[in-house]
């Protein structure tokens, strides 16, 4: 089984897909590119990635639900399985977690990434496992419906993907 990476999803593929599904998130402004931990599955032609969140302090008094799972107890973020979305390898870039860093700040945000990065992949079996079952439960209707509205329509976005990458490549 591979190795997670983390990615920076093409902004204008994001703002595309939040056209048709506003739970698409949001990928640019004040902060850095919003990192995201791919490769969850594969299904067909699409990877399917998830939105990895910063640390804190509500996720470590937060449960671990369908939709939603702490990395590290919550020390180190959380990963947004409802917020998954389906890309194409034309889709994101991998983000180097060697390059050099000039500010205390970004070595600071580097080191955290890279520290998910190990957590995660310690753990792929069980994240890859809880991210397929959430994409195949809603595929075949059998969520609770506030976890379903808590999702982004994932049938949905992998039409609206095709017709991004036939406009864009």
């Amino acid at each position: 089984m591979k190795n997670f990476k983390i990615v920076s999803v093409d902004t204008d593929y994001c703002d595309y897909l939040r056209k048709f599904d506003p739970k698409v998130i949001y990928n640019k402004g004040t902060k850095k590119l919003r990192p995201f931990i791919g490769v969850l599955f594969k299904i067909d032609k699409w990877e399917y990635f998830a939105p990895l969140s910063s640390p804190k302090l509500k996720h470590k008094s937060m449960k671990n639900t369908f939709d939603f799972f702490k990395i590290k107890n919550g020390e180190l973020g959380a990963i947004n399985f409802n917020n998954m979305i389906p890309v194409t390898k034309d889709n994101y870039i991998e983000i180097d977690l060697y390059t050099n860093v000039l500010s205390i700040q970004e070595r600071k945000y580097q080191k955290m990434l890279k520290e998910q990065l190990a957590w995660l992949n310690a753990n792929k079996h069980q994240i890859k496992d809880h991210s397929y079952k959430l994409y195949m439960k809603y595929k075949n209707n059998k969520l609770s419906l506030n976890i379903r509205n808590r999702c982004c329509n994932y049938p949905l976005l992998e039409s609206k993907s095709v017709e991004f990458n036939k406009i864009h490549n």
